[in-house]
Order: structure tokens, then C-alpha cells, then sequence
């Protein structure tokens, strides 16, 4: 009786071990079927040095081309009006204006130099309501000044305007734009959901300010930039040498710092720093590109 209980025991451990074999068989399998396709995927990324280099000897053609004409190159480079970036010794209350998809936020900060940087900042996120991305640029716009004249009125006595001056708007907007100088640019066409037809063509700057005039704000546009020449104008405030901005989101895009004379369609008088900001706007096929500033 007990051998027949033994040899049961025994045979129950054999067949739990057989399980377990085969189960570690398996994953085993399993795990080498997951390297093979790793394995692959990894061979199918892996871009060989020449393969790179390629790529970026065909991108500097394509943008020395848009920079020498409006038709030239498949990157559409639109000629830049910001000359100079941040270096830190900044002083006074700046207030800000971030328009890049169906939310926009308003900032203010009170800088202080380099000794001092960043004295103070507060910043609010607003929603636009869908209808209003449709309608008239009227009504956008004023929305968006409203919610700026609140912001402004809620402005505590911490923050300091030097007298005489008037409270002046740094401007974000993240949407295809043909500079026509620092504070003015037309809309080429809309993105993101927005389908606002009667502002194409037109000066959002210009369209912005009258909307400000008539919520009896004594604000202007100072600066028009779209996203990545406010992202490389952050970073230079905080680091000299900061040379280049990417942004991965909706769209893709990257500004840098060129030397004025290498934009031959640039017909005015060269500014005093002899530089240009430079923004590439990549989207889907055929890849595009602006120079926006």
C-alpha cells in the first residue's frame, strides 16, 4: 500500500514537472518569437551613418533654396522679422499671448535683469468654444481679448509698469502666417479644427489690436512669433547658447539661427546683429516648411 501511494507520488512529481517543462518550453518560444520581431524592427530602423548624411545634405539644398526664392524648394521658407533673442538682461512687466490650437493661455511676468531673472509670473488657460472657430474673426478675437482684459485686470499691485509706457503684447500664434514685419503677419490658411474663411488673407495682428481697442484695453502687439521661435527665445534667456528649438506635437517644426546673408530673397537692409530667426514647419507629404519669426 505504502510503495503503490510512493509510486503515485512519484508520478505526480513527474507530471508536475513534465507541466512545468513544457510551460518554460513555451515561454521560452514565446520569448524568441518576441527577439526575432525586436530583431527585425530594430534592422528595419537602424539608419546607416551615409543614410543620414544623405538626408541632410537634401534638406540643407531644399532650405538654401527656400531661402533664395519663394518657389524655389519644396521647404516654403517665409522670411523672418526677429533679428535678436533674449540675453538675460530683460527688465520690466511683459505680458503674453499663446494662440496654438482650441486652448490659449495669457501669461505675465515681472523680470528683474540678470541679477533678479524671473521676479514674478501668473498665467491662465482659457478653452474656445467650438462654434466660435467657425464663425467670424470677430467674434474669435474678441473672445480672446476679453479673457486678456480680465486677465490684465486682475493684475496685483506686486507687478510694476514703468511710467509712461503702455502695457505691450507678446504674440504666439501656431497657425501658417506670411510675416510682413515684427508685429504683423496675413494668415495663409487655418489648422487644427479652426475654419475661420474671411481671416485668410488678412493681418491677424491688426485684427487682434482692434478687438483689444474695443475692450478699452491700452494694450498693443508688440511681437508676432509662432511656436518654435518662442520656444528658442526661452531658451536662450536662460542659456547663450542655445541655438536651435524643436516642437513634436500637432505638427512638427524647428527654429534656428541664420546668417542674414545667407537669405538672398531678403531685399531690405540687413539687420544690426547680422542674424535672421529661421522656423521650419514640417507637415505630412509633400514636406513643407516656413520661416516664421
Amino acid at each position: 500500500m505504502r510503495k503503490a501511494a510512493a509510486l503515485a507520488a512519484v508520478a505526480a512529481v513527474a507530471a508536475a514537472a513534465a507541466i512545468a517543462v513544457r510551460q518554460r518550453l513555451r515561454e521560452a518560444r514565446r520569448w524568441a518569437r518576441v527577439a526575432a520581431v525586436l530583431s527585425d524592427l530594430q534592422e528595419r530602423c537602424v539608419a546607416p551613418a551615409a543614410r543620414l548624411l544623405q538626408v541632410s545634405d537634401a534638406m540643407d539644398v531644399e532650405m538654401r533654396a527656400g531661402l533664395a526664392s519663394e518657389d524655389g524648394s519644396k521647404l516654403k521658407m517665409l522670411v523672418t522679422y526677429v533679428d535678436s533673442l533674449p540675453s538675460g538682461d530683460e527688465k520690466g512687466l511683459f505680458y503674453a499671448l499663446d494662440l496654438g490650437g482650441t486652448n490659449f493661455r495669457v501669461l505675465r511676468v515681472q523680470l528683474g535683469g540678470k541679477e533678479q531673472r524671473v521676479i514674478k509670473q501668473e498665467s491662465v488657460g482659457v478653452s474656445i468654444p467650438q462654434h466660435l472657430m467657425s464663425r467670424s474673426s470677430h467674434e474669435l478675437f474678441d473672445f480672446i481679448a476679453a479673457a486678456l482684459a480680465k486677465f490684465v485686470a486682475s493684475e496685483g499691485e506686486d507687478y510694476h509698469l514703468p511710467e509712461g509706457t503702455q502695457r505691450e503684447l507678446g504674440f504666439t500664434f501656431s497657425f501658417p502666417v506670411k510675416q510682413t514685419s515684427i508685429s504683423s503677419g496675413t494668415l495663409i490658411k487655418w489648422t487644427k479644427g479652426f475654419a475661420i474663411e474671411e481671416m485668410v488673407g488678412k493681418d491677424i495682428v491688426a485684427e487682434l489690436n482692434e478687438a483689444i481697442k474695443r475692450q478699452g484695453l491700452v494694450m498693443k502687439v508688440s511681437t508676432l512669433v509662432n511656436d518654435t521661435v518662442g520656444t528658442l527665445a526661452a531658451g536662450r534667456y536662460v542659456d547663450n547658447d542655445t541655438m536651435v528649438a524643436v516642437i513634436l506635437g500637432t505638427g512638427t517644426n524647428a527654429a534656428y539661427i541664420e546668417h542674414g546673408d545667407a537669405i538672398p530673397k531678403w531685399h531690405a537692409p540687413l539687420p544690426k546683429s547680422g542674424d535672421m530667426v529661421s522656423s521650419l514647419v514640417f507637415t505630412s507629404a509633400p514636406m513643407n516648411a516656413t520661416l516664421e519669426g
